[in-house]
């Protein structure tokens, strides 16, 4: 899931798109009301087994676009995947483009190994894989 908090310097969001890093699988992306979503299939660098079956291309980019998030308001832009075998401790990057009408923020920074995300001016969304439990 991806929150948009703002627009692009008080104008409305008009599209997000998300990249899906490679060993995300079976991505999903959730419909969402006035909004146009679309998928662009790729191949993966190797097969992943996924529910008895290989999975060699799938979804590695949603766009949602043709709706408006105003400026003041916050929404979320939702999809469902799955993890392969990733370490604890991995941190998964989804570069991420949100145009607006008459701008666009390019969430695309990836930190350099130790950087402080925070200290990127547009850093790309991110997720840290931990322990299940169990």
């Amino acid at each position: 899931m991806l929150r948009v908090g703002h627009g692009c310097e008080g104008k409305p969001t008009t599209a997000i798109r998300v990249q899906i890093p490679e060993g995300v699988i079976a991505v999903k992306p959730m419909p969402k009301a006035g909004w146009q979503v679309d998928t662009v299939k790729e191949k993966y660098e190797r097969p992943y087994d996924c529910f008895g079956g290989k999975l060699t291309e799938a979804v590695r980019q949603i766009a949602w676009t043709g709706g408006e998030l105003r400026d003041d308001y916050y929404d979320e832009f939702v999809f469902v995947g799955r993890l392969t075998d990733f370490a604890p401790g991995t941190v998964l990057n989804f570069p991420t483009v949100q145009e607006c009408a008459g701008g666009v923020h390019r969430w695309i920074e990836i930190p350099a190994p130790g950087q402080d995300p925070d200290e990127l001016e547009e850093p790309a969304p991110q997720l840290t894989i931990i322990e299940g439990g169990g």
